[in-house]
């Protein structure tokens, strides 16, 4: 393999350099002893960590998005598998009409479906409830998920299926303990990126969601708007945190390759 020249590796350098410095920026800040946002600071400090655990608030603002993620992934990805194989294995007409469609949700401006869903809701009786908030979140994420099950499921030979119906098995037997391993890397990155796409879902969630529903993104953005203060930059270098581990954790038991990328 060809190695990279001293150019090249300069590059690469200098835009992983361009990509980590907000996110150090905003790690080293959360470790500030001041009570407003500083950098440098006079010493090191946990004060703005230990104030997140005297603010319930963004407590049960982040369990609000968890679950929300947890279930409007879970849903998105239960919907997509069925589109995503009648999709790329069956011929009908509107079969392409139906994938735009249900893939529309990434053209259309975020501000513009909270707006839409603040309008419907408020008519049929849904305004702030966490079952409105959680279809909203179906439908934005929706298309993440079908995208990488298609393109599993896009060209996946079906010789093993064919031959398992012709011994006897059931549809649902094939499709648990054949098809569905075939396409489960799709299927499990389609899930991580709605989920994280849930989770961090602002311009949409602020129009649906009510102070009962709160979600962390909106909790942050309203804190924002009030005060300025370390708290925020706190609360960030912990999702910072945990996403890294997150994103460990599971390079070391899967394989983010197979995930994202969908490699054997």
């Amino acid at each position: 393999m060809q190695r990279l020249g001293p150019i090249a590796l300069i590059f690469h350098a200098l835009f992983v350099a361009f990509i980590m410095a907000p996110l150090l920026m905003v790690i080293a800040v959360s470790f500030t002893d001041k009570g407003y946002l500083s950098l440098p600071t006079d010493g090191l400090s946990l004060r703005w960590f230990y104030a997140i655990l005297d603010n319930p608030d963004f407590i049960s603002a982040f369990w609000v998005s968890v679950w929300l993620g947890l279930i409007s992934a879970s849903i998105a990805v239960a919907m997509a598998v069925p589109a995503a194989l009648a999709i790329a294995r069956r011929k009908f007409p509107g079969r392409d009409a139906i994938s735009a469609f249900l893939l529309s949700p990434l053209m259309i401006p975020h501000l513009v479906l909270g707006v839409a869903f603040l309008q419907f809701y408020s008519k049929v009786g849904m305004g702030g409830s966490f079952a409105g908030l959680t279809a909203a979140h179906v439908v934005l994420v929706m298309p993440y998920a079908l995208r990488l099950a298609l393109a599993s499921a896009t060209g996946l030979p079906q010789d093993a299926e064919q031959a398992a119906m012709t011994l006897g098995a059931s549809k649902f037997t094939v499709f648990r303990r054949i098809t569905l391993p075939l396409i489960l890397p799709g299927v499990a990155g389609g899930w991580i990126l709605s989920f994280i796409t849930s989770f961090d879902e602002l311009t949409m969630s602020v129009f649906v969601a009510s102070p009962a529903t709160q979600t962390l993104p909106v909790r942050m953005y309203h804190h924002i708007a009030q005060t300025i203060d370390p708290l925020i930059a706190s609360v960030s270098t912990v999702l910072i945190v945990l996403t890294f581990l997150l994103m460990l954790v599971l390079d070391r038991l899967y394989g983010l390759d197979k995930i994202f990328v969908g490699k054997g």
